[in-house]
Parts: structure tokens; sequence; C-alpha cells
């Protein structure tokens, strides 16, 4: 057929009557279509409202942590520098700030997004024993230098593993860091 042109092919088309023997649907009425049982109805506009509304709720939530863990980093550099006798610039500020800002919101991001699998709080259990026992360990024996560099950021994740633990995880990392810190004879105070 692909020898014989288009227009001879509708000729013989047309000619033979097959078109004029298929039966056409006709036009659906307003009046003929169901409209939505009022259940189903309900459950979309619930599905359309729901999903913008607790995406934009996760996204404050995440916004609320990086600006509050970014504060606490700043406030922990400072304390850091006024404990040592040095006085902070804005500049040594914001170099703290410019590399933290990012790891703290892709971290704040995930932790937040993921925080009811289990997976997510054992990591977040390690992490706060981790991080308050390196810290507490690091106040009590580290150089200075080390401290101005370390122990803002631990502070900041340590402090951020127990605020998203669930309760008994978070005592339990509390509890590990406290056993750790009498173990090794540290004191809480400088």
């Amino acid at each position: 057929m692909t020898d014989i042109p288009e227009e001879e092919q509708w000729r013989l088309i047309n000619k033979s009557g097959v078109l004029k023997k298929l039966k056409t649907a006709p036009e659906p009425r307003m009046e003929d279509m169901k409209t939505l049982d009022p259940l189903a109805e309900e459950i979309l506009n619930a599905t359309l409202y729901i999903i913008p509304i607790s995406f934009l709720l996760l996204l404050m939530e995440m916004c609320v942590f990086i600006v509050v863990l970014s504060q606490l980093l700043i406030a922990m550099s400072s304390l850091i520098h006024f404990q040592y006798g040095k006085h902070p610039t804005l500049n040594t500020l914001v170099d703290r700030m410019v590399p933290g800002v990012p790891i703290i919101s892709l971290f704040v991001f995930y932790t937040t997004r993921y925080k009811s699998y289990r997976k997510t709080q054992v990591f977040l259990f390690f992490l706060g024993i981790f991080s308050g026992s390196r810290m507490l360990y690091l106040l009590n024996r580290g150089s200075w230098l080390v401290n101005m560099k370390q122990c803002p950021p631990l502070a900041t994740a340590w402090v951020y593993a127990i605020v998203q633990l669930e309760l008994s995880p978070a005592v339990v990392s509390l509890g590990v860091v406290g056993i750790y810190v009498w173990w090794q004879g540290l004191s809480l105070r400088p």
C-alpha cells in the first residue's frame, strides 16, 4: 500500500464506504456525566492541600534549625575565643560561617527528613556520644588552638544530635558521655 499515493488511498476508502459504516460515539452531555463521590472528592482535595503544606512545614523546620545552629556555631566560636583571651573579629566569624552553614544545611536537611528512621537515630546516637566525649576531652586536655578550631563545631553537633534524638536514646547518650568523663577523670569546669 505504500506504493499508492495518499490521495488514491483516501479515494478507495471513501468509495468502499467503510467510514460510513462505523458508528461515531455521541458527544457526552454535562447532565450525563457523573460527579465524583463526595468522599473521593474530599480525599482528593485533602491530598492537594496536605502535600504542599507538609513540604512547607518541613522546609520551615529545617530553616529554623539551620538559623539556630548557625547562631550556636557563632556563639560557641565567640565564647571559645573569649575563654582564651582572644577577641574574635568579624572576619574570623565569617571565616567560620562560610564553610559551616552549607554543611549544617545539608546535615539538617537529611537528618530532619529521615529523623524517624532507625538508622538515623542510631547515627545521631553515636554522633552525640562521639562529639560530646571529644569536645569534653579537648576542653580538658587540648591546646588552646585546637580547642578554638574543633570545639564550636563539636558543640553544635552535640546539641543538635541530642535535640533530634528520641528521649531514651538522648538520655543514654548523655549518660555514656558522663561515664566517659568520669572514667577519664575529666572536669566539666574549665
